[in-house]
């Protein structure tokens, strides 16, 4: 038999009142409603829980040697029904799993982790590369996705936190360190980055309208690897300018401005629907979007 579990409530309220009116009044409910929950009570229990004595009413030994079992069982199931709406993380203990590319590994993550920690010590991130396909990860295992795209699926959240402004990066002694117009940017050689290994970008549909095309001579997955390529060779990268700029530095490159009319590239944050209402990760979102406003404004 499945029991039904507002029979609790009632048992609750009849044994701390002692009176059928009492826990009437106290529920919000009729007296001959909860008299006949009472008979259910006593069907189910097979005990008569309340007993008159007189003008009034006397629990029996079973109805005394379950009462705090039961008050327990209705505070425990008002508590998982009526979740605490505020978040102490100083407590908090858990693992946040992070996917982004390595540029904002770079710029953002090393930012990210020192707020964190500072506010709450007890929890960890997971900050893990880019895959070089879609996967059903943000599903199951990630807890947020940062990078340029967003997912078009309606169980998927997904918030632009800020646009970074697109450059050209290259070597010091580049022979378009100098000058960069868009057909000497189109007679340079390029290396491209895409996690999908894509040889043209929406930039070749500019140059094409303008009767040009470049030559792509590598196209690799990180901009790490592409920066590492452009500090060794007249390359051209074309790239963001300050979520990269820590790599660029890194490796000793400079940028130039992109010779064309360009959007800015979004910075998108995604999350499975699933963590809406989940204080600790709405937390960490309003973390990421902080530090990340942080980053974008050293321009």
């Amino acid at each position: 038999m499945q029991a039904d579990l507002n029979l609790l409530t009632v048992l609750d309220a009849l044994l701390e009142e002692g009176s059928v009116m009492g826990a009437a009044e106290r529920l919000h409910l009729s007296s001959p409603a909860v008299s006949r929950t009472l008979g259910r009570i006593r069907k189910v229990t097979g005990d008569d829980i309340l007993v008159r004595t007189g003008h009034s009413m006397t629990p029996t030994p079973y109805a005394l040697g379950i009462a705090e079992e039961v008050r327990r069982l209705v505070r425990e199931a008002n508590a998982v029904l009526s979740p605490s709406r505020e978040l102490d993380l100083a407590t908090l203990d858990r693992t946040f799993t992070i996917q982004c590319h390595d540029a904002l590994a770079s710029s953002l993550v090393p930012v990210l982790v020192g707020k964190i920690a500072e506010q709450a010590p007890g929890v960890r991130l997971r900050v893990l590369a880019e895959q070089s396909s879609d996967t059903d990860d943000l599903r199951h295992r990630i807890d947020l996705e940062l990078g340029g795209g967003a997912p078009d699926l309606p169980e998927f959240r997904s918030e632009t936190l800020g646009t970074d402004p697109i450059a050209v990066v290259m070597r010091p002694g580049h022979p378009c360190a100098g000058h960069l117009d868009l057909p000497a940017y189109a007679s340079q050689s390029h290396v491209l980055v895409s996690r999908r290994g894509r040889l043209t970008a929406p930039i070749d549909d500019l140059l094409a309208s303008q009767g040009l095309r470049r030559r792509v001579i590598a196209t690799v997955a990180t901009v790490h690897s592409a920066l590492q390529i452009a500090a060794a060779s007249d390359v051209l990268v074309t790239t963001t300018t300050v979520l990269c700029r820590p790599l660029i530095e890194a490796f000793g490159l400079v940028t130039r401005p992109l010779p064309a009319e360009s959007p800015e590239a979004p910075v998108n944050c995604n999350w499975h629907q699933r963590y809406d209402s989940d204080l600790a990760h709405a937390w960490l979102r309003d973390q990421v979007r902080a530090t990340l406003t942080d980053v974008l404004r050293q321009r």
